[in-house]
């Protein structure tokens, strides 16, 4: 793992929402169809996504996921916010460890229904709200969350820079975002294995296990396209947020970015 402070910051991608085209996966399509296209494809996957996320990263995105809850510091008079929480290991993680009330949110009422059975089954749902949310618009009020998680949701959000201040907007002073994203591969003896294994392996397995090959085509594509690590740190900044940082883990394959609002 390494850890990165830059202190320059990188342009942001704000410029390219005066488009009429944004990328979904290796695509050009026009802005108003990728939020529909995006909720498609977790529609078709919903079911099988756990059991997919253990095919696809070999297990190893639960030690992410460990990394980046250890990070949120549990604590239980914090709030946490959970965005494209999907089936809610972030937010179980979160309470397992003692935190606070979490709202567990996603855009996409198909992932959240089998993070709500899965919050029943463990004895949860008490703890916690669960919210159909679009992130770049969050039903919630200003200065009202202690932290904010968002884990592998980014990169299918349309507006970035939006969610990116809507974040800002509901943490409270002293709050912290926490965003765990697919980035920019920093070892090169692993970006071609890396490759093969996103574009070659991946929608085979898809088609195998979920029954979708095309619907896994686009998340390898998808995390092509998202910004690299300073990118999404010179974003963040640009959202307000301050004291920005970056910590890699299995060599670029993922990074957590850090944000605070001061």
């Amino acid at each position: 793992m390494t850890e990165n402070h830059s202190s320059h910051t990188s342009s942001s991608s704000s410029a390219d929402f005066e488009a009429d085209t944004i990328d979904f996966g290796y695509r050009d399509v026009p802005r108003g169809e990728k939020k529909p296209l995006v909720r498609q494809v977790f529609e078709s996957v919903a079911g099988k996504y756990d059991i997919m996320n253990d095919a696809m990263s070999l297990g190893i995105h639960r030690v992410w996921k460990r990394i980046f809850v250890t990070m949120l510091s549990p604590q239980p008079g914090h709030k946490l916010l959970d965005l494209a929480g999907g089936t809610g290991d972030i937010t179980f993680g979160w309470l397992r460890r003692g935190g606070g009330h979490a709202v567990l949110s996603d855009i996409n009422e198909a992932m959240l229904e089998v993070g709500r059975k899965r919050a029943i089954k463990m004895g949860l749902i008490g703890k916690m709200d669960v919210c159909v949310a679009d992130a770049e618009a969050l039903p919630f009020p200003n200065a009202s969350m202690d932290r904010v998680s968002m884990a592998f949701g980014l990169r299918n959000c349309t507006d970035k820079d939006a969610v990116l201040r809507e974040v800002r907007r509901v943490l409270k002073p002293g709050g912290r975002f926490l965003c765990l994203e697919f980035s920019k591969v920093d070892v090169a003896a692993l970006s071609a294995i890396y490759d093969m294994w996103s574009f070659q392996v991946l929608p085979r397995m898809g088609q195998m296990i979920a029954g979708d090959a095309e619907s896994y085509q686009y998340l390898a594509e998808s995390i092509r396209m998202f910004p690299d690590q300073e990118t999404l740190a010179g974003m963040m900044r640009a959202a307000g947020m301050e004291r920005v940082s970056y910590q890699n883990l299995s060599g670029g394959i993922v990074a957590i970015h850090s944000g605070w609002r001061l």
